[in-house]
């Protein structure tokens, strides 16, 4: 028998039959991950190599889901695969998902976050492991309370506002033009201040710093993504650090003021390294994947307009003040838009893990060391939990169908477990919040039969950045 004939018959999730096959090329040697102890009843993780030195880092950045879910089709939820140098089990589906976050062994550590970002975004709360992870969560969450975060919706609402009045009647690449304007949020409202002058340097230093980690060539040479991320990193440092005496001196409203002065149960603070690592991740997290959701939304309600008008009659319904919690609350249709847009597209496409001991996951051995990589894709995909699950249909979201609680972690756009994303919740209001001013001041649409297609180099981005036509609404 061999190996590929030994993987089981795949019966908790239907496998998709719409995976486009054109791409893929040569069929590698499939080979095992590790032997099983002996007497343990386990299988081996299966999966191959790939191509020599690169093995699959190419075909996950340019394929994403279909790649994702041709790897789960071919190996089934527990596989492997050669990636940036490193064999990289990959755990796909719900089931395979829920061991690793919910982690009740502590088997998988966040060590696999480090491989590819520790040195861009040091120390940032999600690169932070089991006590030390809950001491600086249970502190930092001080500034997403309810009561926070209605604070920063009053902050957020007039530059949102203003943002958008000034688009006026155009085509721009919307990706960019949104990137801006949650920078904008993400100044005003993580540190209480303008973005000024220094925009465009700080916009391009997280840019830089989101795509290093997924470089191939994994040294700083000069014109290379490894070092244009480093010098993005030394540029947000001096950026904070330049801020943080006047934040310690008196306390704000902003965020960077929160971090400042949060204190734990027992009275616990942060360092000022802490406070400048935890903001150069927080800025980062909030205003990219904002960038990304909105981006996904704006596209569905642009190739389904009937989507966009029923949004459009509740955003008009609230009438001229800005909204507050309450309010975005109330924007269903938008809800309804913006889980789905999620679905289809993850902000963050793979949570990284690393085993710290032998573990089991449905029955396959998983050795000690093994980096991991957890696919939200591939669930969010899944014919076993998912009507149709390519086609664009935020009802499957409303009350009477709910087809994200067909599995704890059949929908998981904010990962899960103790390191589910602290700001859930300021995100989805702020892209509620973007979304109705668009809808308030605009209509805006894509050429008949224009597919967006992303680019998966790091965080998705739209190849050609999403152009679309922006019409004043009347």
């Amino acid at each position: 028998m061999s190996i590929r004939d030994r993987i089981p018959p795949l019966t908790a999730i239907p496998l998709p039959g719409s995976v486009d096959r054109r791409w893929l090329g040569k069929r590698w040697p499939v080979r095992e991950l590790a032997a099983p102890p002996p007497g343990s009843g386990l299988e081996p993780v299966l999966g191959d190599a790939g191509a020599p030195l690169i093995g699959h880092t190419l075909d996950s950045m340019r394929f994403g889901v279909d790649f994702a879910l041709h790897q789960y089709e071919t190996y089934g939820p527990v596989s492997w695969m050669g990636s940036f140098g490193q064999r990289i089990v990959v755990l796909s589906g719900p089931e395979a998902t829920q061991v690793a976050l919910v982690n009740r062994d502590k088997a998988f550590s966040q060590e696999g976050w480090k491989f590819f970002i520790e040195r861009f975004f040091h120390r940032g709360l999600m690169l932070l492991d089991f006590e030390e992870h809950h001491l600086h969560r249970r502190i930092m969450q001080e500034a997403f309370t309810r009561d926070r975060l209605a604070g920063y919706a009053r902050q957020f609402a007039p530059v949102l506002r203003d943002g958008v009045a000034r688009w006026g009647d155009s085509t721009p690449r919307l990706y960019w033009t949104l990137k801006r304007l949650t920078l904008d949020v993400a100044t005003h409202v993580f540190m209480d201040m303008p973005s000024g002058a220094d925009a465009k340097r700080i916009s391009r230093a997280f840019v830089d710093s989101v795509r290093a980690p997924t470089a191939i060539v994994r040294a700083p040479v000069p014109g290379g993504r490894w070092a244009a991320g480093l010098a993005g990193r030394r540029t947000l440092e001096r950026y904070f650090a330049e801020y943080l005496p006047a934040k310690r001196g008196a306390p704000g409203d902003d965020l960077f003021s929160a971090l400042c002065h949060a204190t734990g149960e027992d009275g616990e603070r942060f360092s000022d390294a802490d406070v400048v690592n935890h903001m150069i991740f927080l800025m980062m997290a909030a205003h990219d994947t904002t960038t990304i959701t909105s981006t996904a939304a704006a596209y569905h309600l642009a190739k389904h307009p009937e989507w966009q008008e029923r949004a459009r009659e509740e955003s008009r319904a609230l009438g001229d003040d800005p909204p507050d919690l309450a309010a975005l609350d109330g924007l269903e249709t938008l809800d309804l838009v913006i889980k789905e847009s999620l679905r289809l597209t993850a902000p963050v496409p793979s949570l990284p893990r690393q085993a710290v001991r032998d573990v089991a996951v449905l029955g396959r051995h998983v050795p000690a060391g093994s980096l991991v990589s957890i696919a939200p894709n591939t669930n969010h995909y899944s014919p076993a939990h998912w009507t149709d699950p390519r086609a664009f249909d935020p009802e499957r979201f409303a009350e009477g169908r709910r087809e994200d609680k067909s599995h704890r972690y059949a929908w998981m756009p904010f990962g899960g477990g103790a390191h589910k994303c602290i700001g859930l919740h300021f995100g989805t209001f702020e892209v509620k919040a973007l979304l109705h001013e668009m809808l308030r001041a605009y209509r805006w649409s894509v050429p008949e039969g224009y597919r967006l297609r992303w680019d998966y180099v790091s965080l998705p981005v739209p190849v050609d950045g999403l152009p679309v036509r922006l019409t004043r609404s009347r």
